[in-house]
């Protein structure tokens, strides 16, 4: 049962998604392989770029404006607050839209938003409300990007090697994730701030141009079977079909109860490194590059393990050991304690990383094609729905415990998180194929 420790070319065709029969598909074109590749470097393009954004952003509220905690935790709830705002509705519109066209739109918006930046600081109009406004857009441009993303790989590379191409799309984020906070520090040293965000601008121009060279012709998507009725009859369509499903429900609400707790660590994180335990920017930038690497090892060994273990219970498993990790790292200190963040944040990203390819290859193949859009949209809504309220969260007990007792509570609560799993009928599955019937 040996398998190779790089994830196989998902347009091969040659292993089953869990609860799918064991079937060989046919040999990939050289057409369909040449477009996966430009998908996987669309992907780099704008991981790498969220990675940067994602210490740049705060770091520019850090170091050039002096944000306080409540204004950090502001900042990464601006980021969210799309999946909350818009959420459901933005399904309904992406299924009723080319997906790769949606993609490229928002690789377009991202490029014009992030150049807003250095040209405010260039102008010295520069402030926290300018921040706020980029982040809350930029955020909007993410939540039609991952939508229309998640809903078009199963169209680019079949249902039945959706956990490989799921595996590949989290090693390129994963690998991007691990040099991206390394780069970002650097950058910002070199540059500043604004002119690291800047240079953030050319991968997303770059993505797009990737996405606009696929080849695959995609038919514009036909009417959903609800028949006419409008935006709202479509968006209750993809709630029901989430909060109806035994096992995706649960699936929902263990992921929102992950994100409320690891996003606010998230938002506190840079804010804890500079000013708490007194780290350089480019320093801040290796620690949490570093913390990265387990993300990478994850995306490498996610499909043999789902193999061995099974991957319904390798979901919950996942979660249970790693996230009492987490509460390594607020006992970091400017000396060897600073390895305990490394190691926490490191075995923390595994187990979520581990979990996310078992999770979303598992709602990409129950999903009804015409769903995809609005079921992806109606998880992100549930799931990411809660990371404005963390933002929030993490900004008001910094404000009143201190950064360091903030995270103390809210890697508490990620331990746990697992519990609401164990509580589903996951508990009592093997692999996938075993849910219940909806």
């Amino acid at each position: 049962m040996s398998q190779p420790t790089a994830a196989p070319d998902p347009t091969a065709g040659t292993d089953p998604a869990p609860g799918e029969e064991t079937t060989t598909g046919p040999e990939p074109s050289p057409r369909q392989r040449r477009d996966f590749r430009r998908f996987m470097g669309s992907h780099v393009c704008n991981e790498l770029g969220n990675s940067i954004t994602y210490v740049a952003l705060p770091l520019t509220a850090v170091l050039t404006l002096h944000a306080s905690a409540w204004e950090a935790g502001l900042l990464a709830a601006a980021e969210s607050a799309a999946f909350l705002l818009l959420g459901l509705p933005a399904g309904a519109w992406v299924d009723r839209m080319r997906r790769r066209d949606v993609m490229i739109a928002a690789d377009l918006a991202r490029a014009v938003l992030l150049t807003a930046v250095p040209v405010a600081w260039l102008l010295d109009a520069h402030s926290m409300p300018l921040l706020y406004t980029v982040a809350l857009l930029l955020g909007c441009a993410r939540l039609f990007g991952d939508v229309a993303d998640q809903s078009y790989l199963p169209t680019l590379v079949g249902r039945s090697t959706l956990i490989e191409g799921n595996s590949r799309l989290e090693s390129v984020r994963s690998g991007t994730e691990l040099a991206g906070p390394g780069m970002a520090g650097f950058l910002v040293q070199l540059l500043g701030p604004a002119g690291t965000l800047a240079g953030q601008a050319v991968t997303s121009l770059t993505s797009a141009a990737l996405l606009r060279r696929i080849e695959a012709r995609e038919e514009r998507p036909a009417p959903a079977p609800s028949g006419r009725g409008g935006l709202l009859p479509e968006i209750r369509e993809g709630l029901h079909h989430v909060l109806r499903h035994p096992v995706l429900r649960m699936i929902a609400l263990s992921t929102a109860s992950v994100n409320l707790f690891l996003s606010g660590a998230f938002a506190l994180e840079t804010l804890f490194l500079t000013r708490t335990v007194g780290l350089p920017p480019a320093a801040v930038g290796w620690v949490l590059a570093t913390a990265a690497l387990g993300s990478v090892l994850a995306s490498l060994v996610t499909q043999r393990l789902s193999r061995r273990v099974g991957a319904a219970r390798l979901t919950w498993l996942s979660l249970l050991a790693a996230m009492p990790f987490g509460l390594l790292l607020p006992l970091a200190e400017d000396d060897w304690r600073l390895g305990l963040f490394v190691l926490g944040a490191l075995v923390q990203a595994a187990g979520v990383t581990t979990y996310n390819i078992c999770q979303v290859a598992y709602r990409q193949t129950v999903c009804p094609p015409h769903l995809l859009g609005r079921m992806t949209a109606t998880m992100r809504f549930l799931v990411w729905g809660v990371m404005p309220v963390s933002g929030l969260l993490a900004g008001v007990l910094g404000e009143l415990v201190g950064v360091r007792g903030a995270l103390w509570i809210l890697t508490a609560g990620l331990t746990l998180t697992p519990l609401v799993l164990l509580c589903s009928p996951l508990r009592r599955m093997r692999d996938f194929d075993e849910a219940p019937a909806q």
